[in-house]
């Protein structure tokens, strides 16, 4: 069987990569509007299930596909768009706690598996100084939250309760399980 990835992520590939999986990357045009739960945990599951949906199976295939969200004081932050997004994102997570949700779809033409899972964040109390400093950065555009855990976000991070690799991206540790059920 071959591994498709429907994803984009940079992070992701890295970390298949880095435990030895070879896949391919096809990425799915999936409207990611169209899921309006507010759930994080649900929304996950089903952006992750939508991107599959996209998604063309050979029969020797298997998809993956993912979605990570941050989630503080039961609202969702997705991947800020404009400075002010970004600012209103770190700003509410300097010295709190949140959680990051991630899921996974493995899907064949004879098994969908839903794999999921949630770390807990806490950050440091951060300045206005370091705050204004990071949002006119490259850094927060293109992750849950603004911030990656795997790059300069990782210098707000005091503690995690989870799985690191869940807040970059991917449970990576659970999909690795799952594949090789499938001989992957």
């Amino acid at each position: 069987m071959k591994l498709i990835l429907g994803s984009q992520s940079e992070r992701r590939r890295t970390l298949l990569s880095q435990v030895g999986l070879e896949y391919e990357v096809v990425i799915p045009n999936a409207d990611e509007d169209l899921i309006t739960s507010t759930h994080p945990e649900t929304k996950v599951i089903e952006t992750a299930k939508l991107k599959a949906s996209m998604l063309n199976l050979d029969d020797d295939s298997v998809i993956l596909t993912c979605d990570t969200v941050v989630s503080f004081n039961d609202k969702i932050f997705e991947k800020p768009d404009t400075i002010d997004e970004a600012r209103q994102m770190i700003t509410a997570l300097s010295g709190s706690t949140h959680e990051v949700y991630s899921a996974a779809i493995l899907k064949s033409r004879d098994f969908e598996e839903i794999i999921s899972d949630c770390t807990r964040v806490t950050f440091y109390t951060l300045t206005a100084e370091e705050i204004e400093d990071y949002v006119h950065s490259d850094e927060p555009y293109d992750k849950a939250g603004g911030y990656g855990i795997q790059s300069f976000g990782a210098v707000f991070v005091k503690e995690i309760q989870g799985d690191y690799n869940t807040v970059v991206g991917l449970p990576l540790s659970k999909v690795y399980r799952a594949l090789k059920k499938y001989s992957l």
